[in-house]
């Protein structure tokens, strides 16, 4: 999508700091239905949301007892309000703290949630909040797009678990492409059809077939979840069927890499054990099982090709033209 004022995209929307999309119950509980047997006795921090509105909060304590949960703590940045959307113009942020029906509703009643005002702004890179995620097991939210690699990097700093919302542009930031890489992050199942939607006080600013003015939300094809739980997903292998037939064979190699390129995941070859060039959709459908990651070249990235360039170019370059960036994966044997 072009980055117009009345065509915003999620690159645009990180460039301004207009970080405000709100997650759909209904995408939530189709994710987090995967997760359900790891939060059995832990603390859930969802530290990017207002916790009056926030869908994630009303998932945890309305399925508080359903999952087992031990706490939920969720923070609100600068706002103190119940509006739909922040208006971030209180100074000091809140949070709230929940620990299970005490009046045998089995509903999160407004008495039977602790309200906490911060002495700072709530920001999640703030002291206090940090003290919060120390106390919490697993962190679920959708933090800021202009701050997602600040976030993931806190997330691993403290060893926290964690299912979060991101740009799938994030796959190809150095930080977060090495943590893929090495296996400590990955993606989760994802949204339905591809499709995220969310609410944002900026909706209207999108265009037509972004904007829905039925829903009033916003639709995007290029977010994802990201997490470090070990689901079934990362363990189910590609079945390859089409044949590597060397020189001959369908697949060219690049100029200035040791490796073949493959432009659809569709068409990884069988029986071919060297270096692939693979779209970065690839990581949607990699199992660590069944392959490597090598490493990730593209025009904008330098130093994480994990093979030399013959040619000290970066990028994966065809016959002299630079291709679209690409995962180095090589088939485990």
């Amino acid at each position: 999508m072009p980055s117009k004022p009345m065509n915003r995209s999620l690159h645009a929307a990180r460039a301004t700091k207009q970080d405000e999309f709100y997650t759909q119950l209904s995408d939530i509980e189709r994710e987090l239905r995967h997760y359900t047997k790891h939060f059995k006795g832990k603390t859930v921090l969802c530290n990017c949301d207002d916790p009056k509105v926030s869908n994630f909060f009303h998932y945890f304590s309305h399925n508080f007892e359903k999952l087992k949960l031990k706490k939920l703590i969720t923070t609100c940045y600068k706002n103190c309000d119940a509006d739909l959307f922040s208006k971030h113009t209180a100074e000091k942020g809140i949070y709230l703290e929940y620990e299970g029906d005490k009046s045998g509703n089995r509903v999160p009643d407004p008495d039977e949630i602790g309200i906490h005002k911060l002495k700072g702004d709530g920001d999640f890179r703030s002291d206090e909040c940090i003290a919060l995620l120390k106390q919490a097991d697993i962190v679920v939210t959708n933090p800021p797009f202009s701050l997602f690699r600040e976030y993931v990097e806190q997330l691993v700093k403290y060893k926290k678990k964690f299912v979060i919302i991101g740009s799938l542009s994030a796959l190809t930031y150095k930080e977060t492409f090495k943590l893929i890489r090495d296996n400590q992050m990955w993606l989760g199942y994802g949204f339905a059809n591809g499709n995220a939607y969310f609410g944002t006080p900026y909706a209207r600013e999108f265009a037509s077939g972004v904007y829905d003015p039925e829903t009033g939300l916003v639709k995007f094809r290029n977010v994802a979840w990201f997490t470090n739980f070990d689901i079934a997903k990362r363990h189910e292998r590609l079945i390859l069927y089409k044949p590597f037939k060397g020189n001959e064979g369908d697949y060219e190699e690049y100029d200035n890499y040791d490796a073949i390129n493959v432009d659809k995941t569709k068409d990884i070859p069988d029986g071919y054990d060297g270096v692939m060039g693979v779209p970065i959709s690839f990581l949607d459908k990699y199992s660590p099982d069944q392959f490597e990651i090598v490493g990730l070249i593209a025009g904008n990235i330098k130093g994480l090709a994990g093979i030399p360039s013959a040619s000290g170019k970066d990028g994966p370059y065809i016959k002299g033209r630079l291709r679209y960036g690409r995962i180095l994966i090589r088939r485990k044997t």
